[in-house]
């Protein structure tokens, strides 16, 4: 050891050096050799646009979902948007969908020119709450949008069953699932489309931008394509009204470097979620909940807590980040305000939206870190009693 080395320097400095929500920059170093081999053949190639790296990950990633189909998009709105309107939903149809979801998946809805219906959760996994489905639904119901929540899995079978019953199409909104399995079945190959964003912050994500719809229709496909790119299979021969939402070919390339990791950084993913378990079980803090039936990807590490915001200002000060995943429910966004919620104004949805936080969370947190945002939580909140 050097002479000069001081190990109390060294110990104060690892316990101030911030722990952010996310770590984008070291998992980027780990594949960034990997990108950049790929971009340079895009680029010697001069084949930007749907080019032959988009076409490799589609396939792979429909592999990985357990679809026979994957369809490169611009983002994850658009995978919902446009999975929407190929499977023929428009104006005067009501989609249901859960009321603590982030605002892209009720803005698809809009964006369709459907009406969005908001039902409340399940208090112990935070997703749509099958039990109150049939409550929501109307002549005018044309599909139902169940949330992956933070990696969770929605209770599918319960909905598709209900969905069955009702003649109703399913979508899955998997933004926050790539992965997750429900008895290892994953999710997105459910309905009749799974839809998934690769914001960079997701578990598996672009260096921008990025989105996906799965699925094991050949006509849903097929509708997919077209409505990606100006509704065209042969340029210049537009066959119908489309949009410019294709997935770049540079982003496909940070995508297909990825996928060769995600099951391992996934795992990683579910050991810091185990250690956060161990660091916080005795405290008076709502853990999540991880149903025996299910794999859960831990895209979000969410807690619960009434005084959640004194917390997160107590770790802030400690240089430990979080989140809340989401503050208010979709209903009390303006353009949703006139929207029906079951029950009426979202009463587990809007407890939730006051308690919920979002602990650090990525593949690369080391025990150390999460045990230092246990101890910064365990020095600011009491242990649970423990009955005499």
């Amino acid at each position: 050891m050097p002479d000069n080395f001081d190990s109390d320097s060294s110990m104060n400095h690892a316990a101030t050096t911030p722990i952010p929500l996310v770590d984008l920059a070291t998992q980027s170093q780990a594949i960034k050799q990997d990108v950049l081999r790929r971009m340079d053949q895009v680029i010697d190639a001069g084949r930007y646009i749907l080019g032959q790296e988009v076409q490799e990950f589609e396939q792979q990633f429909a592999s990985y979902c357990q679809t026979k189909s994957s369809v490169g998009l611009a983002n994850g709105t658009d995978a919902i948007h446009l999975a929407l309107r190929a499977l023929g939903i428009g104006p005067g149809d009501e989609v249901i969908t859960a009321g603590n979801s982030f605002a892209a998946t009720a803005f698809a809805i809009a964006y369709a020119g459907a009406t969005p219906v908001f039902v409340d959760v399940d208090e112990v996994d935070f997703n749509l709450d099958p039990s109150l489905l049939e409550a929501a639904i109307t002549e005018r119901t044309k599909a139902i949008i169940p949330v992956h929540l933070y990696g969770q899995p929605a209770r599918m079978p319960e909905i598709l069953e209900i969905a069955r019953r009702h003649q109703l199409l399913v979508v899955e909104d998997a933004a926050q699932a790539h992965g997750a399995e429900i008895d290892g079945k994953r999710c997105g190959s459910f309905g009749q489309a799974g839809c998934f964003s690769f914001y960079p912050g997701k578990n598996l994500g672009a260096f921008g931008d990025g989105g996906a719809t799965v699925t094991d229709s050949t006509e849903v496909l097929e509708q997919l394509q077209l409505l990606r790119n100006y509704g065209q299979k042969v340029k210049n021969q537009h066959d119908q009204l489309g949009y410019n939402c294709r997935l770049d070919t540079l982003q496909a390339c940070v995508l297909l470097a990825k996928l060769q990791h995600i099951e391992r950084w996934t795992e990683q993913r579910r050991q810091v979620a185990d250690w956060y378990r161990e660091e916080l079980l005795d405290m008076e803090l709502t853990l999540p909940v991880e149903r025996s039936d299910v794999r859960h990807v831990y895209h979000l590490f969410v807690v619960r807590h009434p005084e959640r915001d004194r917390i997160i200002e107590h770790l802030k000060t400690r240089n430990i980040f979080c989140g809340i995943h989401y503050p208010n429910p979709l209903s009390q966004a303006q353009p949703f305000s006139d929207c029906v919620t079951v029950p009426l104004d979202l009463p587990v949805v809007s407890r939730l939206a006051t308690e919920i936080f979002s602990l650090p969370m990525y593949p690369e947190m080391t025990r150390e870190q999460v045990s230092r945002v246990g101890q910064e939580i365990r020095s600011f909140l009491p242990a649970k009693a423990v009955a005499s």
